[in-house]
């Protein structure tokens, strides 16, 4: 079945029903759970301005890969509450390959994304992250109706 399962989060709200859906298939199989999550370095939610302004000894608490670890212990909490193993991973890079290269790193059975960015005319340009996921998977993909 699937014992090893990898969910992308954003934070967003259709993230977080992808994230759910992961967990109870983590629960129903008693498989892991391993919650991804991307961050570019350069545009961050918080920008440099504000990392300035910081004082100098939490200066480096302020950024996107922060910001990120926030979303990521906020799902992880919520699978820890159904009693799944969960293990978080936030990655610098594109959503798309950090789900992909998490996946084949914890050999994973199954890649749960939510369907966001998949409809209309936006599907068939350079691609969405579920797009690109199921087109590239080492393993099953199961794509979340959220919109």
């Amino acid at each position: 079945m699937f014992n090893r399962i990898v969910v992308g989060t954003d934070g967003s709200e259709t993230a977080a029903q992808a994230v759910r859906q992961a967990i109870e298939l983590a629960r129903l199989a008693g498989g892991t759970l391993s919650i991804v999550s991307a961050y570019s370095s350069s545009s961050g939610r918080r920008g440099g301005a504000e990392q300035s302004e910081a004082p100098a000894d939490v200066q480096y608490e302020v950024g996107p890969r922060e910001d990120v670890i926030l979303v990521l212990d906020a799902a992880a909490a919520e699978a820890k509450e159904a009693g799944i193993e969960v293990q978080t991973h936030p990655v610098e890079g594109d959503p798309a390959d950090a789900i992909l290269n998490v996946a084949e790193e914890v050999k994973a059975d199954l890649i749960v994304v939510g369907n966001k960015g998949m409809t209309g005319a936006r599907r068939y340009l350079l691609g969405s992250v579920p797009n690109n996921v199921s087109h590239h998977a080492p393993c099953s993909v199961i794509i979340v109706r959220t919109t």
